[in-house]
């Protein structure tokens, strides 16, 4: 699992025009998993099934 940062650098995540993280590949928003004893985000695309971290 990548970090969302690294993923924008290399192009497979994007942001619309509102700001929301999305998979370049597919085009769709990403959904949210937040675990709150963890310090860590899932971002999880519902297409493909990718996912990506991001620290809180």
């Amino acid at each position: 699992m990548k970090s969302v940062r690294k993923a924008l650098r290399e192009g497979k995540l994007d942001k619309d025009t509102y700001d929301r993280l999305v998979c370049a590949d597919c085009e769709k928003p990403l959904k949210t998993e937040n675990d709150p004893d963890q310090i860590k985000t899932v971002r999880i695309c519902p297409d493909c099934d990718t996912e990506w971290k991001e620290i809180r």
